[in-house]
């Protein structure tokens, strides 16, 4: 999850990853110590919402209908072949980025008080952050290394709940996506 200013996240927050375990041994060592929401025990990630609902408002009616949204959602592949860039920031792209995008809408949609990014940005960007808060020679390090370390591959078949406690984010609970379609039964 990103921490685009300088101050630290703050205990009762949440957010909507989906882990991307492929990645930690590309990304590890570069966002340990380069990316605070690492340090901060967030695995290798793309965020699917951040912020979400304060941790008050986290109740079992929000637990249904997060499982509720992001179960109409297929689970899906993703492909990391490149790096990008955003102002002091190095990420993986995920492709395809779509999927992505859809379930940050979908759970937009349903809490429209929780707009992607706070609302701080009009457009969703799908991103694996490695680095933030950098000048460019350390980006373009960064880049040179991950190249020979892509691609890389991952399954997303689920969302994770993360909550702050104050001093680590810590997974709360976990939604699946559905699963592949079922294959229609043969007959002997």
């Amino acid at each position: 999850m990103a921490d685009d200013s300088s101050s630290t996240f703050q205990a009762g927050q949440t957010g909507l990853i989906v882990r991307i375990p492929e990645a930690e041994p590309a990304v590890r060592a570069w966002r340990e110590r380069l990316d605070p929401s690492a340090r901060a025990g967030v695995p290798a990630h793309v965020t699917v919402l951040f912020p979400f609902l304060e941790e008050s408002r986290i109740d079992p009616l929000v637990h249904t209908d997060l499982a509720e949204v992001l179960g109409r959602h297929q689970a899906f592949d993703l492909r990391f072949e490149r790096c990008g860039r955003l102002p002091e920031v190095s990420y993986l792209v995920p492709e395809p980025a779509a999927p992505l995008i859809r379930l940050t809408e979908a759970i937009a949609e349903r809490w429209p008080e929780a707009p992607p990014y706070g609302g701080r940005f009009a457009e969703i960007v799908p991103h694996l952050t490695v680095a933030q808060g950098q000048q460019d020679a350390v980006l373009e390090e960064i880049e040179a290394d991950l190249g020979d370390r892509l691609p890389l591959t991952s399954r997303v078949s689920s969302v994770e709940l993360m909550v702050h406690d104050g001093a680590k984010w810590r997974v709360r609970a976990s939604f699946a996506l559905a699963g592949p379609a079922p294959r229609p039964l043969r007959r002997p």
